[in-house]
C-alpha cells in the first residue's frame, strides 16, 4: 500500500511515510520525481515491486514490466488504487525483439519520453564448475547480463531523449566477491558492474547517469523470511544482523535516480548490511581466547 508521496509541491499533501520520518523528507523536492517516467523491468514481485511502489510514492509515472502479465497488472492496479500513476506491460528479457518492442511501448505509455530505467531481472543457477554445461553458462549470461545491455542500449538510443536520464541495474554482491557453486551468475554480475562503468564513460555526453546496486542477502519471493531462529543461524555473519528487505533496494534505486545523486555515475552501491566489508576469516574465537586487550599475535 502506498502511504504517501515524497513530493511536497503541486498540491501534494504530505502524510506519514513508512520507514522515514516526515522531517527527513520535507526538504524532499530533491527526492521528488513528479513529471518523470520510469520503466522497471521485473517489477511484478520482490525488489521490482518495491521499487515500483517507491517510485510511485515519489510521483513518477511507473511502467511496470514483467514476464507475468497478471503480476504486472496487480502491481500497477494497486499503485493506481493508492493514488499513483502506473501502467502494466509484459516483457520477455530473453527475446531481444520482444524486449526492444516492450521498451518502445513503455516510452509511448510514458507520454513519449522515459527518464529512468531500472532493471531487476536476474537469477542464479547452482552447479560445480566442473559439472557446469556450456548451455547453463550461456543461460546465466543471458538472464543476468546480456538483456541489460540490450535494454540500456535501447533506452540510450531513444529519440526524442529527455534532457537528463538515469539507468540503474541490479547487480549482486556476488559480482564483487567470489561466487562458489554459482560462478556463472557471479561472472555475469561482475560483467554487469564493469559494463556500467563503460556505459558511464561512453554515455556521459548524452547526459545519462548509470549506476548499479549490489544487493546482499535480501528477503525475496524465492527466499522468503523464515522463523527467527533459522534466520539467525543462516545469516548471523551479516554485520547488520539481519537480511535486508526489498524496500532497502527500492530506496537505493530511488536515490540513484534522484537529483540527490546528480554527481554519482559509474558506481556500484552495495546494499548488503556490511556483508562485503566482512573479512574472509572469523577471528571471534581468537579474540575470545586472548587474555586481554592490547595483545599481539605473530610468529
Amino acid at each position: 500500500m502506498i502511504t504517501t508521496t515524497v513530493c511536497s509541491g503541486r498540491g501534494a499533501s504530505p502524510r506519514p511515510l513508512r520507514r522515514f520520518r516526515e522531517e527527513e523528507l520535507d526538504s524532499g523536492s530533491e527526492l521528488c520525481l513528479r513529471g518523470s517516467s520510469v520503466a522497471i523491468i521485473g517489477a511484478g514481485q520482490g525488489m521490482g515491486e518495491a521499487s515500483a511502489r517507491r517510485f510511485a510514492q515519489a510521483g513518477a509515472r511507473v511502467i511496470v514490466m514483467d514476464i507475468d502479465r497478471r503480476r504486472a497488472e496487480n502491481v500497477a492496479q494497486s499503485i493506481v488504487a493508492a493514488g499513483g500513476n502506473a501502467r502494466a506491460l509484459t516483457v520477455d528479457v530473453l527475446d531481444d525483439e520482444n524486449l526492444i518492442a516492450a521498451l518502445e511501448r513503455a516510452r509511448v505509455e510514458a507520454g513519449g519520453m522515459l527518464e529512468h530505467l531500472v532493471t531487476i531481472v536476474g537469477m542464479a543457477g547452482w552447479s560445480r564448475l566442473t559439472e557446469m554445461s556450456g548451455e547453463m553458462w550461456d543461460a546465466e549470461q543471458a538472464r543476468n547480463l546480456r538483456y541489460f545491455f540490450i535494454a540500456a542500449r535501447t533506452v540510450a538510443l531513444m529519440d526524442p531523449a529527455p534532457e537528463r536520464r538515469t539507468i540503474t541495474a541490479i547487480a549482486s554482491v556476488d559480482g564483487i566477491r567470489s561466487a562458489p557453486f554459482h560462478a556463472a551468475y557471479g561472472a555475469a554480475k561482475a560483467g554487469l558492474v564493469n559494463l556500467v562503468k563503460s556505459m558511464c564513460i561512453e554515455w556521459a555526453p548524452m547526459q545519462i547517469r548509470i549506476n548499479a546496486i549490489a544487493p546482499g542477502a535480501i528477503v525475496s519471493p524465492r527466499i522468503p523470511l523464515a522463523d527467527e531462529a533459522s534466520e539467525r543461524a543462516r545469516f548471523s555473519r551479516i554485520p547488520a544482523g539481519v537480511r535486508g528487505h526489498p524496500d532497502d533496494i527500492a530506496n537505493a534505486a530511488l536515490f540513484l535516480a534522484s537529483p540527490l545523486a546528480s554527481y554519482i555515475t559509474g558506481q556500484t552501491l552495495a546494499v548488503d548490511g556490511g556483508l562485503t566489508a566482512l573479512g574472509p576469516l572469523d577471528y571471534s574465537d581468537v579474540l575470545a581466547g586472548m587474555p586481554g586487550s592490547g595483545q599481539t599475535l605473530g610468529q
